[in-house]
């Protein structure tokens, strides 16, 4: 029983000194961004999604090399209005099970609203991860080709911390960046290839940085076989390239992340695409069995 404290001690402090599997899961819909503009410009075309698409993960844990399921995760997209203007309104939850809360609670909710052309207006994430309890909210504004953001986090204890960034390229959140990104074009795509793109968290604007892996089929448990592009987001600390998400999103016109690897400092998990309706196109990268 001792040694079983212990190991849950250090799982547990390994978790807050890093980042949490909801962070990886809110990053993994941040990431597939290739060739988005570089400009402060963020009105697209939607040709991907419509109102009333939900896409559901099963999430797995692994510690010591043993796989557990671990909760699971949503991502709903609705029509809405914002200050008047048509709208979107796209929510991600991460839920982690009880038996993954004796290691480590999760409760992350998302909530970004989009314009019909898909430029952010609001992101907010309410995020219970251990024993602490944040929520961070962005509010962007565009003025003279400049893109605006003002930052808030609320502590649970009250304290409020803010902030404010500009930056001529668009700036985007976990959320809207997903939606800008899954209606481009990935033909142009070359291996290997790395950008750099501004993301605000609610609390700062970071630079991440992802590199194309390819394409690759992967079969899901339910023996659905989709044609997929493989993706990895990375991080660089003293120099060196780490790892965080390798992802495989559906290579046809929907782009949805259907398996999720994630590297996480307290071991390492996965989410499989469970289930998806309401979707815009048919999924056309399932190969016939």
């Amino acid at each position: 029983m001792k040694i079983r404290k212990r190991r849950i001690a250090k799982i547990t402090r390994i978790a807050k000194g890093g980042k949490s599997l909801g962070l990886m899961l809110l990053l993994i819909v941040a990431t597939f961004v290739f060739t988005l503009p570089v400009k402060a410009q963020c009105e697209t075309k939607n040709d991907a999604f419509k109102s009333g698409e939900l896409v559901m993960y099963d999430l797995f844990f692994n510690w010591k090399f043993i796989w557990t399921k671990a909760g699971f995760a949503s991502l709903s997209t609705n029509a809405t209005t914002y200050h008047g203007k048509p709208s979107y309104r796209m929510n991600m939850l991460a839920i982690g099970s009880k038996k993954a809360d004796f290691f480590f609670k999760m409760r992350d909710t998302v909530t970004c609203v989009i314009g019909d052309e898909l430029q952010p207006y609001y992101f907010k994430k309410a995020a219970e991860e251990g024993k602490r309890y944040t929520i961070d909210e962005a509010r962007f504004s565009y003025h003279d080709g400049v893109c605006y953001v003002k930052q808030k986090r609320t502590h649970r204890d009250g304290k409020v911390t803010t902030s404010d960034y500009n930056d001529s390229r668009c700036i985007y959140d976990m959320l809207s960046i997903l939606a800008q990104a899954r209606s481009y074009d990935p033909a142009d795509y070359k291996v290997g290839q790395r950008i750099k793109f501004p993301m605000t968290t609610g609390r700062k604007v970071e630079e991440q940085t992802l590199i194309y892996r390819g394409k690759k089929s992967f079969t899901a448990e339910n023996d659905t076989t989709y044609r997929c592009l493989v993706f990895s987001l990375v991080e660089y600390k003293k120099g060196s390239e780490k790892e965080v998400i390798t992802f495989y999103v559906t290579d046809d016109k929907n782009h949805l992340p259907v398996r999720l690897d994630l590297y996480l400092n307290f071991g390492s998990a996965k989410a499989f695409l469970r289930s998806v309706s309401g979707n815009r196109h048919p999924l056309t990268s399932i190969i016939p069995n």
